[in-house]
């Protein structure tokens, strides 16, 4: 059965944050930089330690709305989470932002366009149609794949669930635990991150493709992959 089309005020949120997505890609690059950072890095430090709850709340609030406005700040502001709070509880607080952020875009891209187009999809029939219905038998496996392989970009894998209609606990779920490796590394490296803008450098943040990081990282994507590959080696059996 078709879904009826979604009303202007359904379609009015995803709008908005397409909308905002593109002026803070303008106007905010200045700002979402390692420079910005290492010149107010002093200041930020002394708001976090003369309010550190405040800080919590302005950081978690900033980073969520980074996401779900799909602007390039979301590695800066990971590790921005271990240089002003370290690696605990910082891993925690990027998570939680990080996540919120996916799915306010989420929400926001289903009311507008996500159920009609995976109706849509489901009534064309043939090799779409088997492609939403494989997908969705393995929601679980396909939704930690996207968050555990870093070849996805972050913004798509809000989009795509969004799109097939996936079930909003399924998506919060996965996300909070796939992206949870990649925070824990990156929040690492951001504990260091003051001594490294001290001396006017860039940390390095290729370190996720590193063997030691990225060896156990595959793992967990191959991990998440065996319900699927398991489903394929009975069907042919």
């Amino acid at each position: 059965m078709t879904q009826p089309a979604p009303s202007a005020f359904g379609r009015l949120p995803i709008l908005i944050l397409l909308g905002a997505a593109v002026l803070g890609a303008i106007l905010l690059r200045d700002w979402l930089s390692f420079e910005a950072l290492a010149e107010n890095r002093a200041a930020l430090l002394a708001f976090r330690d003369a309010n550190y709850g405040a800080a919590v709340a302005v950081f978690v609030a900033a980073y969520a709305a980074i996401v779900a406005f799909s602007l390039p700040g979301a590695l800066l502001c990971t590790l921005t989470g271990g240089f002003l709070f370290g690696l605990f509880p910082g891993a925690l607080y990027n998570v939680a932002a990080a996540s919120t952020g996916a799915v306010v875009l989420f929400l926001a891209a289903r009311a507008g366009f996500g159920a009609r187009f995976a109706a849509r999809m489901e009534s064309q029939g043939g090799a779409v149609a088997r492609l939403q219905a494989g997908l969705r038998d393995n929601e679980w496996s396909v939704l930690f794949l996207m968050r555990l392989v870093p070849v996805v970009p972050f913004f798509v894998a809000n989009l795509i669930p969004a799109f097939l209609n996936v079930p909003l606990h399924r998506f919060a779920v996965s996300t909070a635990l796939g992206i949870l490796p990649g925070a824990l590394v990156y929040t690492s490296v951001g504990t260091g991150l003051g001594e490294i803008l001290a001396r006017g450098e860039a940390p390095d943040v290729g370190v996720i493709f590193t063997a030691p990081v990225l060896l156990p990282l595959l793992g967990l994507a191959a991990l998440s992959a065996l319900p699927i590959v398991l489903k394929f080696w009975r069907r042919g059996r």
